[in-house]
């Protein structure tokens, strides 16, 4: 009988610190304009930008994987970190849109580029999923349990949306982004606070139910003009007044908190790197805290919400553009279906 690989060695004695030494991202090649979407949905370029900010995404043909893109993305940090796919040790994947239910996307990503036997598993907080990602990741490796962990955020929106809804499918794009950490003997590198929240009460406001028993009982669901149903099943509902109301307050508590838990200011922060989720909801966080326009980093104008891989590829972008450097104090925040949200402030 064939023995059985392990990983490689993970380090036994605890990190001193955690360092983000590579990052990537995967976008699909079709990249759609709102002047596009308008050819088969109701709705024009003026509209979705007053209300979103969005003016182009990237979605997926159908022999496009979420594994696919988040194999892409892995590879690319891979690179930029100098290493190689057997080097990690962990492989962790947040997606709401999987290519099956079983195996694990991250367990196909191991395998796509290379990286057997990594140990792989998803998680499913929607949008937020990067960000918990991150928070995950960077507490395993603090315990000295595992050196080199990919962090990953990956999402076909595209697939799990009523195309005839305006309401929605407008809003989503396709992508994944990776980022992966390490093990460093820095003390003051990784995160200095972290945390998590959900709030099930409020998760009808953003779902994808099977059947009726899976519709929560307040929506009526006599017809798809009502706020929480578009008439499809397998699809992602949205009361987009309820979601706008619930991240606006959610985004800006959550930094307060981050900077409060380290005596820090808007001044000591080099960058927030929001979930990209709409720009009317960003704007009115980043009023009521005070942030000037250049430490905000948006890019949901080019790449609509991608859910997971929103916040990575923000990362990914800063980092690539020198506009983030070692020593900076950077906040990631997210929210997303649960309703969940999460944050990290971390120093590179």
């Amino acid at each position: 009988m064939e023995s059985i690989r392990h990983p490689p060695s993970a380090i036994r004695h605890r990190s001193s610190g955690v360092a983000i030494v590579g990052t990537g991202i995967g976008i699909p090649p079709r990249r759609v304009s709102n002047d596009d979407l308008s050819k088969f949905v109701d709705t024009n370029d003026e509209w979705i930008v007053q209300r979103t900010g969005i003016r182009t995404r990237y979605l997926a043909d159908k022999d496009i994987k979420t594994s696919d893109l988040a194999a892409d993305a892995t590879r690319q940090a891979l690179a930029a970190a100098g290493l190689k796919p057997t080097d990690l040790n962990l492989l962790i994947c947040a997606t709401m849109t999987p290519d099956v239910i079983c195996p694990a996307t991250a367990c196909k990503v191991v395998e796509k580029i290379g990286a057997i036997p990594c140990g792989a598993f998803d998680i499913n907080i929607a949008c937020t999923g990067f960000v918990a990602g991150l928070n995950m990741a960077c507490g395993l490796i603090a315990t000295g349990a595992y050196k080199t962990i990919a962090v990953l955020g990956a999402d076909t929106l595209s697939r799990i949306v009523n195309w005839k809804d305006r309401r929605t499918c407008v809003l989503f794009g396709d992508a994944a982004s990776c980022a992966i950490l390490q093990a460093c003997d820095d003390p003051n590198r990784g995160s200095l606070y972290q945390h998590m929240g959900s709030d099930a009460h409020e998760g009808k406001a953003l779902y994808v139910p099977r059947d009726q028993s899976d519709i929560p009982d307040i929506i009526d669901t006599s017809t798809a003009d009502n706020p929480g149903w578009n008439g499809q099943f397998n699809t992602l509902q949205m009361d987009g007044r309820t979601v706008y109301k619930f991240a606006v307050k959610v985004l800006a508590e959550s930094v307060e908190k981050a900077m409060a838990a380290r005596n820090l200011t808007a001044d000591d922060i080099k960058m927030v790197i929001p979930h990209q989720s709409n720009i009317r909801m960003l704007q009115s966080s980043w009023k009521r805290l005070g942030f000037p326009d250049e430490k905000i980093r948006i890019n949901i104008d080019r790449y609509g919400n991608t859910s997971a891989a929103s916040a990575g590829i923000c990362l990914h972008e800063c980092i690539s553009e020198g506009l983030i450097q070692r020593g900076d104090y950077v906040i990631f925040v997210a929210q997303g279906g649960g309703l969940s949200w999460g944050a990290n402030l971390w120093r590179l």
